[in-house]
């Protein structure tokens, strides 16, 4: 108990630093002497709003030059993407592949454009793709495709509740008229129910075409909604069009066990030559390390097991205009390897809420529409084939950073190519 006492006072200590208790709750509380001025919001994206905005913020002319100055004829180019634009970012964008993909919806060699900061990441994922490549590729299938919205309505009691859904469950053609009403290429294609109390949350899956989807199953959902409330016979004292039940933008054991987004696999089985060729290991060591980092996922309460599906998305996503926050949901899934009976490697992923499109958002943006069209992955009639794309991407990334950490070369690999930056951190 003393040790831990000590502790106790030590993480106090830190936290305080060399303020009192006193002096540390006045720090806290709210402030109101000067506030600052807040400019009002806008839409509009213009080099001379933004030049607006930069003069009523007093920002510093350096960085103005930095974010605006470099290319103010580009920013209305955003407009719809973005608001309170002041300037633009610029990000390296490095080239893993090209990957050969034999699946349902894509085929073929895929230049991968990806869009990051984190030294080592493209290096790691463009080696699994050549090891992926040389053995003729990966098998990469969709499995199921869905996008939900679930509003949550509030009722008196839980039989009112019941009521409700009685009748709900009973409207389903006329939700999918509703809602198809709304959009050109959504389909609403299933209806659930769940029940908590006197709350009801009826989860509507939609599929979306080749966009991504989540602005176009808000819009059509909250027309249900709209339509619910004008014929329901059991009235609800409150109604939200979204009651975080699906999963949107986080992590969830609902999307895990289901699909949200395009749920994919990707396999490939590799002989132990072109293992110990291209990662400098053995089916039989990397075996041995997945076994013992799916445990620890386990102990960890991971959500899935794998190694780091977010860095090959996120790294995707920004290149190729997903939003990025989506990678909060889409890596989540599992990573399996074993040995085969020749002494080969059979490697898998499978991911269950892969939020891709080719159309709509960010993917029609200048250099973001230009990676999706290195990759022949622009447009009507691709969205399942960037997400077959997807899954063989990750399947690279395990196969690199296992064989790293099965071998021993981890560190030495992050070493070795994070030095030689232009600027380093003090």
């Amino acid at each position: 108990m003393t040790g831990k006492c000590g502790l106790t006072r030590e993480h106090v200590a830190r936290i305080l630093g060399n303020e009192s208790l006193e002096h540390a709750a006045q720090r806290l509380r709210p402030d109101m002497d000067f506030l600052p001025h807040v400019p009002a919001g806008s839409a509009k994206i213009s080099a001379e709003r933004a030049r607006a905005l930069w003069n009523e913020i007093g920002g510093d002319p350096a960085l103005r030059e930095i974010l605006l100055e470099r290319a103010p004829d580009d920013l209305p180019l955003y407009q719809g993407n973005i608001e309170n634009a002041i300037g633009l970012l610029r990000m390296p964008i490095g080239l893993a592949g090209p990957l050969r993909v034999n699946g349902m919806a894509a085929k073929g060699d895929y230049p991968i454009p990806l869009a990051t900061t984190e030294a080592a990441l493209v290096a790691s994922y463009h080696r699994g793709c050549r090891l992926l490549t040389a053995a003729g590729g990966c098998t990469a299938m969709v499995l199921y495709e869905s996008v939900s919205r679930a509003p949550g309505f509030v009722f008196e009691t839980s039989a009112c509740a019941c009521r409700f859904i009685a009748w709900a469950v009973s409207q389903f053609e006329e939700f999918k008229r509703i809602a198809e009403s709304t959009t050109s290429h959504g389909k609403l294609v299933d209806l659930g129910c769940t029940v908590e109390g006197n709350h009801v949350y009826l989860n509507f899956e939609f599929t979306t075409g080749d966009a991504s989807g989540q602005n176009m199953v808000t819009i059509a959902t909250q027309a249900v909604c709209d339509e619910i409330l004008q014929h329901t016979p059991v009235k609800p004292l409150r109604h939200y069009v979204e009651s975080n039940l699906s999963g949107d933008k986080k992590a969830s054991a609902r999307s895990f066990t289901t699909a949200r987004g395009k749920k994919v696999t990707a396999e490939a089985r590799l002989t132990a030559e072109l293992v110990a060729k291209h990662l400098h290991t053995t089916p039989q060591a990397m075996a041995d390390y997945w076994r013992m980092s799916a445990i620890g996922g386990v102990l960890s309460g991971t959500i899935g097991v794998h190694g780091h599906f977010a860095n090959g998305l996120a790294a995707l996503y920004l290149a190729t205009g997903q939003d990025a926050a989506c990678v909060a949901e889409s890596a989540t899934g599992v990573t399996r390897f074993e040995v085969t009976e020749d002494g080969g490697l059979y490697a898998t992923v499978t991911l269950p809420g892969i939020m891709v499109g080719t159309v709509g958002g960010g993917t029609g943006l200048p250099t973001q529409k230009a990676c999706l069209e290195l990759m022949g992955l622009h447009g009507t009639g691709k969205a399942r084939a960037l997400a077959e794309v997807c899954g063989g991407l990750l399947l690279a990334g395990e196969l690199s950073i296992i064989a790293a950490l099965a071998a021993g070369h981890f560190a030495r690999a992050h070493r070795k190519l994070a030095r030689g930056r232009a600027t380093e951190s003090p």
